[in-house]
C-alpha cells in the first residue's frame, strides 16, 4: 500500500507542480481571456503541455537518473571474464534484435534484479545486480539479459512514456472541464473562476489521476509478458522459465519507486487493490504464460 500511495502521489505531484508553474508563467490566463466561456482548443493544448512535459523530461533523463540512483557502474572495458561475457552476450542479443548496442552496467546489490532504460532503442542501458550474477546460472542470466534487451527492442520505455503523457493530458483536461462546469453551473460564477473551480479541479485531478495510473500499470504488466516472450526467443524458452523460477524462489532487490516498472520483477504481493497498481504480473502468471506458449 505504501508503494501504491507513493506512486500515485508522485504522478499527482508532477501534474500539480507543472500546472502551478505554467499558471505562474501566465499560460493558464489564456483560458480566462474571454471572461466567460471555455476555450477547449486552448485547454487541450495547455493540458498536453502539462501532461507530456514531466513524462518526456523523465524519459530524456532516464539513463542519468538510473545510473545515479542505482549506482550503476558502466562497463567501459571488461575487467574480468564475467564482465566480458556480460558485454558480449548483450552485444549478440542486441544484434539479433536489430537494435544499437546498449550500455551495459552492474549495480551493487545482494539480491537478484535487472533493468533496462533509455530514451530510444539505439541508446539504452541494460544493468544487472551483482547478486543476480552470483545467484543465477549463466543460462538464466542470459535469459534475464534477453528479457531486458527485448524491452529495448519493443520500445517499451518510449511507449510507456507516451501512454503516461496521453493519460496525463486527459486528466488535466477533464479535471478542468469538471471544475469549470461545477463552478459555472452549480455555483453560478459568471466571470473568471471562483473558489469552487480550483477545489473541484484538484479533487477531480486526484480521482482521475488514480484511474489513469491503473491504465498505465495495466500496460506495464502487459509489456512484461511481451518481454518474456522476446527473452524466450533470444535465449530459449526453458532458460527464460528457469530465470523466472529462480526469481520466484529468491528475493528481488527493491528498486526505487520511480524505477519499479523498469526491473525484471517486482517485490509487491498482489492483493485485490494492489494488483491494479502492480508494475509486473505475478511471476507465477508469467511462468504459466511461457509454458502455455510451448
Amino acid at each position: 500500500m505504501k508503494r501504491i500511495l507513493l506512486f500515485v502521489a508522485t504522478n499527482v505531484a508532477i501534474l500539480l507542480v507543472l500546472s502551478v508553474t505554467l499558471r505562474l508563467l501566465g499560460v493558464d490566463r489564456i483560458l480566462n481571456e474571454q471572461g466567460t466561456g471555455l476555450d477547449l482548443t486552448n485547454l487541450l493544448i495547455f493540458s498536453a503541455v502539462v501532461g507530456f512535459a514531466g513524462s518526456l523530461i523523465s524519459l530524456a533523463m532516464s539513463k542519468f537518473i538510473a545510473k545515479r540512483s542505482m549506482g550503476v557502474r558502466v562497463i567501459e572495458q571488461p575487467g574480468n571474464a564475467t564482465e566480458a561475457w556480460l558485454v558480449e552476450t548483450v552485444r549478440k542479443q542486441a544484434q539479433t534484435a536489430g537494435i544499437g548496442m546498449p550500455e551495459v552496467g552492474i549495480f551493487d546489490a545482494p539480491d537478484m534484479n535487472a533493468f533496462a532504460t533509455g530514451a530510444n532503442r539505439n541508446n539504452a542501458l541494460v544493468a544487472v545486480s551483482s547478486g543476480l550474477l552470483r545467484g543465477m546460472s549463466q543460462r538464466e542470466a542470459e535469459a534475464v539479459l534477453a528479457h531486458e534487451v527485448s524491452h529495448v527492442a519493443n520500445g517499451d520505455m518510449v511507449t510507456l512514456t507516451l501512454i503516461q503523457g496521453v493519460v496525463n493530458t486527459f486528466v488535466v483536461f477533464l479535471s478542468r472541464v469538471i471544475g469549470y462546469t461545477v463552478d459555472r453551473v452549480v455555483f453560478k460564477t459568471e466571470r473568471g473562476h471562483g473558489p469552487a473551480f480550483m477545489i473541484t479541479t484538484i479533487v477531480a485531478q486526484l480521482v482521475l489521476g488514480i484511474l489513469a495510473s491503473m491504465i498505465v500499470m495495466w500496460f506495464s504488466r502487459y509489456r512484461e509478458f511481451r518481454a518474456d516472450a522476446g527473452g524466450a526467443n533470444l535465449a530459449g524458452r526453458q532458460n527464460m522459465i528457469g530465470a523466472l523460477e529462480r526469481l520466484r524462489h529468491g528475493h528481488a532487490t527493491p528498486l526505487p519507486d520511480s524505477m519499479q516498472a523498469l526491473g525484471i520483477s517486482s517485490d509487491k504481493k498482489p492483493g485485490a487493490l494492489a494488483r491494479l497498481f502492480m508494475t509486473h504480473p505475478p511471476l507465477e502468471e508469467r511462468i504459466a504464460a511461457l509454458r502455455q506458449a510451448t
